[in-house]
């Protein structure tokens, strides 16, 4: 049950969310029909901004000693990794923006810029699960997709993998001691209602 949970962990780990959620929104909405050459680049340019660009700074901060464990385990390590990821969400949000993707889907990366700045700030005195924002935020952004008719076929199967997906996350994150009950359900809110809201005012 270790390994399993470590593996969903993993794979859903926050620092891919970003991916997978323009992973679907260039090859699940309508957006799908733009080139596959183009469609590559953006993903991989988004790839690198929002997930490589932050491993490198913990990696960095961990050889320095400024963070004892890459996982973020303490709390009151987690404040710099979590500025840099929100200046990566800043970063991919500007590049969309630069490229002239559609406001639709650039609101996304707002979204979980939105969703950073809050764990930020409540990370100062609580561990909220960012592992959880990040899939909260993708499941909001499926759900806007099929509500706002910008899938490009019938989505409803999809958005009940995520939630399952979810549960599965959120499960692994407390077996595995990392969160509790409520730090795993305030962080799948926070990812939900921000990616929701952004999406839902600004797109």
């Amino acid at each position: 049950m270790q390994a399993i949970a470590r593996f969903f962990s993993s794979i859903l780990s926050p620092l891919l969310m970003p991916t997978y959620g323009i992973f679907l929104v260039l090859w699940v909405s309508i957006l799908c029909y733009l080139p596959l050459g183009t469609r590559m680049v953006v993903l991989l340019v988004v790839f690198g901004i929002t997930c490589i660009l932050p491993m490198i700074v913990i990696a960095v901060l961990h050889n320095i000693k400024f963070i004892e464990d890459k996982r973020l385990v303490n709390r009151r390590e987690r404040w710099l990794p979590y500025l840099a990821a929100l200046l990566c969400y800043v970063g991919a949000g500007l590049y969309l923006t630069h490229i002239h993707m559609q406001q639709w889907a650039v609101v996304f990366v707002w979204g979980g810029a939105v969703a950073c700045v809050v764990s930020l700030v409540v990370n100062f005195k609580w561990k909220i699960s960012a592992h959880m924002a990040g899939i909260g935020g993708v499941l909001a952004f499926l759900v806007r997709l099929r509500m706002d008719g910008l899938a490009a076929f019938n989505i409803y199967w999809l958005v009940c993998a995520i939630i399952i997906l979810a549960g599965i996350l959120g499960t692994s994150r407390i077996y595995m001691n990392r969160h509790t009950f409520w730090q795993v359900v305030a962080g799948f809110a926070n990812g939900y209602i921000c990616v929701y809201f952004v999406s839902k005012f600004f797109a």
